[in-house]
């Protein structure tokens, strides 16, 4: 029987992702144990995004050129390099460092998804992209739990440990099980070579390079703001996302030192709202949609999220596993409509030629949020342990405002006039 080479991209994937999940939730504490101040936690946090924004665009560019595999090889290995620093980062910067070295790892999601479009065709493709999703979810399933429990009984250098051998683990499959999917890529050595005559060639400067992305990014906002539904779409996904990671930064400070949670429960609450995304989007979504319709989901997903950020930090401290967890419901509820939403309701409003770069600006949009939601929940809970949800609580509403004006706009009136 032949292997698929999609099911090794998925593993490889899944195995990158519980790596990743086994640390992201003891880091703001960890970093504030080293002396960091609210800045220095958002800054932490916020570097792997920062990179990430970085370098996905560059491992995708890179695929296409020498191909899939070696781009991913290379950054499967910086990432357990990373996870091996991680466990030594007993300083501020060594954390930062180690932090932005895993997200220029991570960033090779870009490369997986150029993969998949290889190896699938039209008709099996969203179900493949959907395993991606999958792959996310089921990482912040067992992540957290087994990175909670490595912390509490061994400390953050077996953390660190873990997580490298899994990535390790993931390298050593691809290097044996992953063959090269992009059939036209040049040969690594023919890549250098090539570079190598073009050298002398005239280069663009950095001020040039920058000055076509910003123009580039400002032709992709013009045509976004010619549509109006598209443009409160793309508003909606920016404070959305501020709102949700500034809020989830701030719940691992809240939950450690004002309800007494340990890092190992602290790894349940979080396995605990990744298995309610796992059953909306793995299967109650389609059905939800079909039933009440975007605009509606769309509505009922900010008031959900706003039920389960506004009143985190309002619960009594012995309540965490009662009434939090009540809380968190409507939060792993809200969002798992959201998200999802706002991304296929960016597509059916697009302008049919310019999908690709509408579709491109929601996603840089997104990662620009990611990188502010970690500074703004640090900042604030330093200021009030309050503040982050408040905040966090209104943008949702502003929200809800939002997908309620959406109602307005048609999408298969407006269809027929995008063709």
């Amino acid at each position: 029987m032949k292997r698929s080479p999609l099911v090794i991209l998925l593993l490889t994937v899944l195995l990158d992702l519980i790596g990743f999940g086994i640390v992201l939730p003891l880091l703001p504490t960890y970093a504030k144990a080293l002396g960091a101040n609210p800045f220095m936690i958002g800054l932490i946090a916020a570097i792997f995004s920062i990179m990430q924004f970085i370098f996905s665009p560059i491992w995708g560019k890179l695929s296409d050129k020498i191909g899939r595999r070696p781009v991913m090889l290379i950054s499967i290995f910086i990432t357990a390099i990373s996870y091996l620093m991680l466990a030594q980062a007993t300083t501020i910067p060594l954390l930062i460092f180690a932090r932005g070295l895993s997200g220029t790892g991570s960033a090779n999601i870009a490369a997986a998804q150029a993969y998949i479009t290889d190896v699938t065709d039209s008709k099996s493709r969203s179900g493949a992209m959907g395993m991606i999703g999958a792959a996310f979810g089921i990482g912040f399933i067992i992540g957290p739990v087994v990175g909670g429990m490595l912390k509490h009984n061994y400390g953050i250098e077996m953390v660190g440990y873990v997580a490298a051998t899994l990535i390790f683990i993931d390298f050593v499959l691809a290097i044996f099980l992953l063959p090269e999917s992009n059939k036209s890529a040049r040969k690594i050595s023919t890549f250098f070579l090539k570079k190598s005559k073009e050298s002398d060639a005239p280069r663009q400067s950095m001020p040039g390079y920058l000055a076509q992305k910003t123009e580039e990014y400002g032709d992709g906002l013009k045509l976004v703001f010619s549509s109006r539904p598209l443009a409160l779409l793309m508003i909606a996904n920016f404070i959305y996302t501020v709102a949700i990671v500034n809020m989830q930064l701030a719940s691992i400070l809240l939950w450690k030192e004002y309800f007494g949670a340990s890092d190992q429960q602290i790894g349940y609450i979080f396995a605990y709202v990744g298995v309610w995304s796992v059953v909306v989007q793995g299967g109650l979504i389609g059905k939800l949609i079909k039933k009440f319709g975007e605009h509606k989901l769309f509505l009922w997903g900010h008031i959900f999220t706003f039920v389960g950020v506004f009143f985190v930090p309002f619960a009594p401290q012995s309540s965490l596993f009662s009434l939090g967890l009540v809380i968190l419901f409507f939060f792993a509820i809200g969002t798992s409509l959201v998200a999802p939403i706002n991304l296929s309701m960016i597509s059916l409003y697009s302008y049919k030629q310019q999908q690709g770069q509408i579709m491109g600006l929601s996603q840089s949009v997104n990662s620009f949020a990611r990188i502010m939601g970690p500074f703004s929940g640090s900042i604030l809970y330093g200021m009030n342990f309050h503040a982050p949800y408040i905040v966090a609580g209104a943008l949702t509403i502003v929200g809800a405002i939002i997908a309620t004006n959406l109602f307005k706009y048609n999408i298969d009136a407006l269809d027929s006039s995008k063709n």
